[in-house]
């Protein structure tokens, strides 16, 4: 049976975090540098549906997709290599497989038959992996699949990679990330933990075409053939994967071992253009070699786990590498700030951005960093609850309501300022009913974040249920806290600014879901621009 679109497959072997989406993510690349159409999905293993409702330190960061699909981080890696929006298809979670094929039962779609794990769950799966490759869009699509092999949860998806092998023969490969890791007692890299790998992969059914071997020292060609004869690749199959040092290095590294290569060979299709990266090694030059650097503190309250602000961070990569400038992030826990601290905290930093989030734990070291970026006239960027925060902390220390909040935090709040949305007042369960996806903005003419996009109309990522209470607005303006980015549908506002404060920005939307290597986030690149003119104005005062 022949397909038009051809399927790659990624699995992972013996650990967890072995960086299969990095590892997607570099192959897609080096196949659109070739001129192949492409997309990435993700297939994740538990029964949640999506991970709106996980806490960021169980799941890391939620992206979010401008058709408001709420998905796994991994899809920003997708995004910030490939420089293609994803969507709904490009996520999908046991829960959601395991939901629609129940609705189906209900509906009476298997006609009285008995709804088991094969055919029902697999076919319901295959389905889905080939929903963006019926579309006709794409040459290839590459679908990772969460966890580990040998893991319980992961086995549906393992038996569904089986049948699509069989089912489109010539069209699919599996490509495998594996460990060799390297005993220091020993001295040397045991290639045991791989073989016991693929053989679990092989007790399923499913022989892995390529394997890409993590690993912290080269790997000689005598343990390439020790590794293929193992494991029935071929020696060119074996790819070596060493510690990079900046996961944009890892597209350049698969290129030179051939990953994209050896991937056209086995889908039969046609390698002789030479991939054009030209682009994203001047990239990766700038970011390696930059003239200046700043100091940018990032206040949220789930900085020991630094993937939940996943997208900011590499956020700001992509504008310091605009700007030609290093970017020295300071993670500081925004349950460890107060008045008497703040300071000491702050007072070295180039510039201020509060982070996202849910929940009161913290909010009053976010409202005292915005307090202090204010009044030390300190380049500020607030997101989502950082922008709300900023209205909390001007209400209270400019406009003397002494008692305004958000009611998220205080409903009894008599200076609502921050409100629960209209449409989110009758919402009863939590999953997948925020305000999600992409959603228009008017921005002001001559605003700083008119002057940062260039233009008077965009479109914005959201994630959030409480907003900018418009029945303050005009105490605000004509206190100096000016709206100057409103959705022109709903009269939402979606971005404050202090025009009299160098640059003071807070934003509802989430702008580092947009950031890519070929186009950071000019709201990004604004703010790292505006505190380089900042470090440039302390070292005149010294």
């Amino acid at each position: 049976m022949s397909n038009s679109t051809k399927y790659i497959f990624v699995t992972g072997g013996v650990t967890s975090s072995l960086g299969k989406g990095i590892i997607s993510a570099s192959l897609a690349k080096l196949l659109q540098a070739r001129g192949y159409e492409v997309t990435i999905q993700k297939l994740d293993p538990y029964i949640n549906i999506d991970p709106g409702t996980l806490n960021p330190y169980e799941h890391g960061e939620c992206f979010v997709t401008d058709d408001g699909a709420e998905t796994d981080l991994d899809l920003g890696h997708y995004e910030r290599f490939l420089n293609v929006p994803t969507s709904q298809a490009n996520n999908v979670t046991t829960g959601r497989i395991y939901q629609a094929v129940i609705e189906k039962e209900r509906r009476g779609e298997f006609l009285g038959k008995t709804v088991q794990v094969i055919p029902h769950i697999t076919d319901e799966i295959k389905e889905r992996i080939q929903i963006l490759g019926k579309k006709g869009e794409y040459d290839i699509v590459i679908t990772e699949i969460g966890g580990t092999v040998g893991d319980i949860e992961s086995l549906p998806y393992i038996e569904a990679v089986r049948q699509m092998m069989w089912e489109f023969e010539n069209d699919c490969i599996v490509v495998h990330l594996t460990l060799i890791p390297f005993l220091s007692a020993a001295g040397e890299l045991k290639t045991k933990p791989t073989q016991h790998s693929v053989k679990q992969l092989l007790e399923l059914g499913v022989q892995p075409d390529v394997l890409c071997c993590r690993t912290e020292h080269e790997l000689d060609l005598t343990l390439r053939k020790k590794i293929a004869k193992f494991c029935n690749v071929s020696v060119n199959a074996v790819i070596e994967s060493l510690d990079a040092e900046t996961i944009y290095d890892v597209p350049i590294l698969m290129q030179e071992e051939g990953l994209d290569k050896v991937v056209l060979e086995k889908l039969s299709l046609p390698n002789k253009t030479r991939p054009k990266l030209e682009n994203w090694k001047k990239f990766l030059d700038t970011l390696k070699h930059p003239k200046k650097e700043v100091n940018i503190a990032l206040v949220g309250k789930y900085v020991e786990l630094k993937d939940s602000y996943k997208s900011i961070a590499e956020s700001f990569i992509h504008a310091g590498v605009a700007n030609e400038c290093q970017v020295n992030l300071k993670w500081i826990h925004s349950e460890k700030i107060s008045s008497h601290n703040v300071a000491k905290e702050l007072e070295e930093m180039d510039g201020i951005l509060v982070a996202p989030g849910f929940g009161s734990r913290g909010i009053s070291g976010k409202i005292e960093a915005v307090c202090f970026a204010r009044e030390n006239k300190i380049p500020f960027l607030g997101i989502c609850l950082g922008m709300q925060c900023a209205v909390i902390e001007f209400a209270r220390n400019v406009l003397n309501l002494q008692d305004a909040h958000t009611t998220e935090i205080d409903p009894e709040s008599a200076s609502p300022v921050i409100s629960m949305m209209e449409e989110q007042k009758n919402v009863a369960n939590l999953g997948g009913t925020m305000r999600l996806g992409a959603y228009k903005c008017k921005l002001k003419p001559g605003s700083k974040v008119a002057q940062a996009y260039n233009t008077e109309l965009i479109s914005e990522r959201h994630r959030h249920r409480f907003e900018f209470n418009n029945e303050f607005l005009k105490k605000f303006e004509a206190k100096g806290m000016v709206a100057t980015g409103i959705n022109p549908d709903t009269g939402l506002v979606e971005v404050v600014e202090i025009p009299k404060h160098p640059w003071f920005v807070g934003a509802q939307y989430h702008p580092e879901y947009k950031s890519t290597v070929a186009k950071p986030h000019p709201l990004f690149v604004s703010f790292v621009e505006a505190t380089i003119s900042n470090t440039k104005k302390k070292k005149s005062k010294k």
